[in-house]
């Protein structure tokens, strides 16, 4: 297109959303965080003063032009890790709401959503029925897919639901949008790759002895033989509440409050760094490198946790981009 386009990122988080647009020349006008720890990693990393703060409290005038909205709104009333209260939450589960409300004044083309898997089915379905009702009265054709990162260039899994947006008056005649189709990723050694001494998980580690007492708990008592697991490298350890999960060369979801993530390299466990984690949401390892010299490594891992993966954006916005041009 001849025109280069533009986007606002709203619930920006540091900015996987942004990075997967960016890659195909979309230029930022403008972003909203409420976290302060997250935005200061987004300034951070991309030294952008168009900051909006609070997604509720902007003045909708103040805006800028764009041509696509992206957000990866609030998800834990719709997660089942969250309360599940969806549509009724007085806080997060509203800001779809305010979303709506930009759409409407900004009367802008395009809009990418993304939000957690359970969103489909919370409350039998009704909490996603109103979410497409509303955003489909703002005059959108809305398309709407689950996608899992690891089909997109990351070897984590992460399945998410995505949704699309473009507007009836625009929308291609005769034409249907079609996510993308899934790619081969690259082998987990290429992101679980940091040397850093303080990440290995041994006697040394003040927390191993309750490692070890977490082995032999009532769940996972007599199941694992960690000389045994050692003995392969890149086995992943999901260190859960209460019991282990154990992956082969993939990696469990990230998430924000799920910090103890355990993999074998070199007969040793090691713990997935926050800039690993950033890897594994798609960030290029110049911005991980970046993001980890100005962020503590256990804000890291929740910031990463709580980001869009940067490869299925950039995959969606690719398909949009040529399904519009």
């Amino acid at each position: 297109m001849n025109k280069k386009m533009s986007f606002i990122d709203l619930c920006a988080g540091i900015g996987g959303g942004r990075l997967g647009l960016e890659a195909h020349g979309l230029q930022c006008v403008g972003y909203s965080e409420i976290d302060k720890d997250a935005a200061h990693t987004y300034k951070s990393l991309y030294g952008d003063e168009k900051a909006y703060g609070d997604l509720t409290k902007i003045n909708l005038d103040s805006l800028p032009n764009f041509d696509v909205l992206i957000s990866g709104f609030p998800c834990q009333t719709f997660s089942i890790v969250g309360k599940r209260h969806g549509l009724e939450d007085d806080d997060q589960g509203q800001i779809i709401y305010y979303i709506a409300k930009i759409l409407e004044k900004a009367e802008n083309n395009y809009f990418i959503l993304e939000n957690v898997k359970g969103l489909v089915n919370h409350d039998g379905g009704r909490t996603f029925k109103i979410v497409l009702e509303l955003l489909e009265s703002l005059d959108y054709k809305v398309y709407h897919s689950i996608l899992n990162s690891i089909d997109y260039g990351v070897p984590q899994m992460r399945e998410r639901i995505y949704l699309v947006g473009i507007k009836n008056d625009i929308h291609p005649k005769n034409k249907v949008f079609e996510f993308p189709k899934k790619i081969v990723t690259p082998p987990v050694e290429d992101f679980l790759c940091d040397v850093r001494n303080e990440f290995i998980f041994d006697e040394n580690h003040a927390t191993y002895t309750t490692f070890q007492k977490y082995l032999n708990n009532k769940y996972n008592n007599g199941k694992f033989d960690i000389d045994e697991i050692l003995k392969d490298d890149y086995t992943i350890l999901d260190t859960r509440q209460s019991d282990l999960r154990i992956y082969t060369r993939k990696v469990p979801t990230l998430r924000k409050g799920r910090q103890g993530i355990l993999y074998t390299k070199n007969g040793l466990l090691r713990k997935l760094s926050g800039y690993e984690a950033l890897l594994l949401q798609g960030f290029s390892r110049d911005y991980a490198h970046k993001a980890a010299s100005v962020q503590s490594n256990s804000k890291l891992l929740a910031q990463a946790g709580n980001a869009m993966t940067v490869n299925v954006i950039e995959a969606i916005s690719k398909k949009l981009l040529t399904f519009i041009g």
